[in-house]
Order: structure tokens, then C-alpha cells, then sequence
């Protein structure tokens, strides 16, 4: 299992962000390019997840399909991914599913095994764009998500531009194993931010529902 150290970032420019991670002691540097990640996420009727979440139950699970890039008409190669969380620990489950039209959701959600059994739907869709940084040794990483838009999910097409709520924070993440929690002191030490608690989910569903 592995940590998920947030933080969220108001009110500081994105490049002042970046210039920050570049310039730690640890040396981060780009894994990857910079992509758009999409997801839609399932909660119970009574929105279970989100209260679990919004309370800080420690053992606690998030269901959500992902995939890559800017197509929302056809899903490349997605994703159902199950978080795992117990305490400040967390893994994923993932199911990869072929190439999905939004038409064929429907068909591809009744074909996963963890749909067939829990009472669960699709509630929230959003997208964000993300870059990639690590150590040299890649043991520790940090991801940026930022430009976060969230919309309602909805069975015949993927929410319109005009439909999206913002989020104009930058989220912070460093991501590291819990086998290398006491050497993360250090570079969490020269990280100039305030760790906060955040999840996208429960600030989807605020700013879409709320």
C-alpha cells in the first residue's frame, strides 16, 4: 500500500507551483507528458462514499471509470479502478475494459462484476490535466492535477462545456510506498505547502449538487 500526502493550492499561480516541485532538494523531475485524465464516479443512492469520505471513516472504497486523453464520445481503453483506503494507506483494483462508446456504457457497467453486486451508479463525471514528476530513483512522485471541471453524469452523452463546474485550485500530490514513509520526512519538510485533506469527488459533488 502506498501514501497519497494532498495538498490543495489556492491563489498561487501554476508556474510558482511547478517552480516550487523543480526546485526541491530531491531533484524532481518529468516522468511524462502532461495529459487530460477523465473520470466518472459511482456512489450508492444514499451517496454513501461521499458521506464516508465528508466523515473520514478510515476503511472506506471509491469506484470510479477512468480514462485518458480529450475523446469523451468513445472512452480509449478505460478503466474501473476500486480505491482502497485504510487510514492514510491506500491501493487500487483495476479492471481495464476495450475501447467504450458513451452509447455503450450502459452494456460495459452491467459486465463488471463489482456493479453486478453493490448499489451502485454513475453520478459524476470530471476532467483534469495532470504532470508528472519523480525522484531520480522513482521512488517518490509527485502529480499536479489542475483545470478541474465536473459535471453530471448522464446515460446519452458526456456533460457540455457549458454544463461544467470549476475548481481553480492546483492539487498537490506526493505518492510514495508505506516502506519509505521515514525517508518521505524530508522531502515533505521542503515542500512550502500546507498538507490538507482533499478528494475531487466530494468537491464534484458540492459543486454540482450541492
Amino acid at each position: 500500500m502506498r501514501y497519497e500526502r494532498k495538498y490543495r493550492i489556492v491563489g498561487i499561480p501554476l508556474p510558482w507551483v511547478i517552480q516550487a516541485v523543480r526546485m526541491h532538494p530531491a531533484s524532481f523531475r518529468t516522468l511524462y507528458p502532461q495529459r487530460q485524465i477523465n473520470n466518472i464516479y459511482f456512489d450508492s443512492p444514499t451517496l454513501d462514499e461521499y458521506y464516508q469520505n465528508v466523515g473520514g471513516v478510515p476503511q472506506r472504497r471509491k469506484h470510479r471509470l477512468r480514462w485518458y486523453g480529450t475523446q469523451h464520445k468513445l472512452l480509449p481503453s478505460p478503466t474501473f479502478e476500486v480505491k482502497i483506503k485504510d487510514g492514510e494507506l491506500g491501493r487500487k483494483e483495476s479492471q481495464r475494459l476495450a475501447d467504450t462508446p458513451w452509447a455503450g456504457l450502459r452494456t460495459a457497467f452491467q459486465q463488471l462484476p463489482h456493479l453486478q453486486y453493490l448499489p451502485l451508479r454513475p453520478l459524476l463525471v470530471n476532467s483534469y490535466d495532470r504532470q508528472y514528476f519523480g525522484t531520480g530513483d522513482q521512488r517518490f512522485r509527485i502529480t499536479l492535477d489542475y483545470n478541474l471541471r465536473f459535471g453530471a453524469f448522464a446515460w446519452q452523452h458526456a456533460p457540455p462545456a457549458d454544463q461544467l463546474y470549476t475548481d481553480e485550485a492546483v492539487i498537490l500530490e506526493l505518492k510514495y510506498e508505506a516502506e519509505d514513509d521515514e525517508r518521505a520526512r524530508s522531502i515533505l519538510k521542503h515542500l512550502p505547502f500546507r498538507q490538507t485533506k482533499n478528494s475531487k469527488y466530494v468537491t464534484g459533488i458540492d459543486l454540482v449538487f450541492g
